[in-house]
């Protein structure tokens, strides 16, 4: 004959401490909780209200800068540094983390177009409108210090002196090369006055440039002739050229994904492209109702920060043909840079009202220091939202932003227009022969030609 008895060990469930949590004992059994589908269902509902009720994501303004700000870079040897260039040739190092300059570079006798630093942090490189590019010397000293002297202006190493106005510079992520935009793409080395490489393709100016993360010798750059257009350091040639049927302003490569880059638009739509299939976008990203000056990926790759012309910071999922969250305020005016921090926690906006501001990348997120039963429960909010995003409730709650009144009566505009031309190409395909008008796709529709 078998006995069952209950055999417990006092292990289990004594507390080592009195401060200790009392342990919990559950059984999962799906019998016992018939009802378990429709409370998450209500969890889900109050975590997509909380994360509403707590959407906090301006966290503060940084002020110093007497133009528009023009262009931004971040230090890669420093977390919490951000170099910012405006239209009157201030440059600037500041501390994001009590928001306040940290040093001054000055000496361009004309706005400031293009920032960008060494792979150490060492080196600042900066060009503009007075055919200057200057390379500063970083400084290391903490910014107790730099509150403590009185002069923290900082001198430059070298002034490089070209035949041309500068639109746009960026560094190599692993080399000792950085290439210019102006009239021409130019390869410059830190030790000489002169270029070391030029690069030319028709005779219109180029506005940006962008260094692939993961191939140093690729660059991808784009002119106001409408081209996108990709360079190789190993060849004596540009390699290919995309023409669209308005103007690209700025060019991000995804960093985990080296072979994707994305390119803002001047019809208020970013496209991303793959760099070996030019013919045809691989995701276009609508929103913006204006055109898109700015862009910059996370550094996880996931995701990225668009600032537009119509006073607005939009974060795009990269796989996403639309914006997961937007951000304004009444002040800020016309967006010309965005960057994510280093840690793809911050937004930091430049704008034309001469603020830079700092954003939450997740408009909801606490701040500080979480205990881990914070973090769990955070964890586990994620995820009951995550399971039933797509019933109607949870979703509309989710979706829903409130926009500044010129923005939403923009964008219903633009839907009115969207459709009436699509119904009107309806009616024209309807009323020909069979076979006679061909509808290309959105992802084709914008793209002119390339040429190899």
């Amino acid at each position: 004959m078998k006995v069952k008895v209950i055999s417990r060990s006092t292990d289990e469930f004594t507390r080592e401490r009195s401060k200790d949590l009392q342990r919990v004992f559950r059984n999962y059994d799906p019998n016992l909780r018939p009802q378990e589908k429709a409370v998450e269902y209500v969890r889900a509902l109050s975590a997509a209200k909380l994360d509403k009720i707590f959407a906090r994501p301006f966290i503060g303004a940084m002020d110093g800068h007497i133009d528009a700000i023009s262009c931004m870079a971040k230090n890669p040897n420093n977390l919490k540094g951000i170099f910012s260039g405006s239209m009157d040739g201030d440059i600037r190092l500041w501390d994001i983390a009590s928001r306040r300059t940290v040093s001054q570079f000055l000496g361009h006798q004309g706005a400031v177009r293009g920032l960008t630093a060494s792979t150490d942090g060492r080196v600042l490189v900066s060009c503009g409108t007075d055919c200057t590019v200057r390379l500063w010397n970083v400084p290391v000293a903490t910014l107790k210090e730099s509150y403590e002297s009185s002069d923290n202006s900082v001198k430059p190493l070298e002034v490089y002196v070209w035949k041309n106005a500068f639109w746009a510079v960026d560094h190599q992520l692993d080399g000792g090369y950085f290439a210019t935009a102006g009239a021409q793409v130019d390869i410059w080395n830190h030790n000489r006055s002169q270029p070391v490489r030029s690069f030319e393709w028709g005779t219109d100016t180029v506005i940006s440039v962008r260094f692939n993360p993961g191939e140093p010798n690729l660059l991808a750059t784009s002119a106001s002739d409408r081209s996108i257009t990709l360079y190789d350091l190993r060849m004596s040639s540009p390699t290919r050229k995309l023409i669209m049927q308005t103007k690209t302003n700025s060019i991000c490569w995804n960093p985990m994904e080296p072979m994707n880059f994305t390119a803002a638009n001047e019809d208020s739509n970013c496209y991303s492209y793959d760099a070996r299939k030019l013919d045809e976008a691989r995701m276009v990203h609508k929103d913006h109702v204006s055109a898109v000056m700015d862009i910059d990926y996370s550094p996880t790759g996931r995701e990225f920060v668009t600032g537009s012309y119509d006073r607005t910071v939009r974060i795009f999922q990269f796989n996403g043909g639309h914006s997961r969250e937007i951000y304004h305020t009444q002040r800020m005016q016309r967006v010309f840079c965005v960057k994510f921090s280093c840690d793809a926690s911050y937004i930091i906006s430049g704008s034309d009202d001469t603020n830079l501001r700092l954003w939450k990348a997740k408009a909801s997120e606490q701040m500080g220091v979480l205990l881990p039963r914070e973090r769990k429960k955070h964890d586990y909010h994620e995820a009951v939202k995550n399971r039933y995003k797509h019933l109607p409730e949870v979703k509309r709650i989710l979706r829903h932003r409130h926009l500044p009144l010129p923005i939403y009566k923009a964008a219903a505009l633009r839907r009115t227009m969207t459709e009436a031309a699509r119904m009107k190409e309806e009616r024209r395909k309807a009323h020909s022969a069979p076979g006679s008008i061909s509808t290309r796709p959105l992802r084709k529709r914008r793209i002119i030609t390339e040429v190899e």
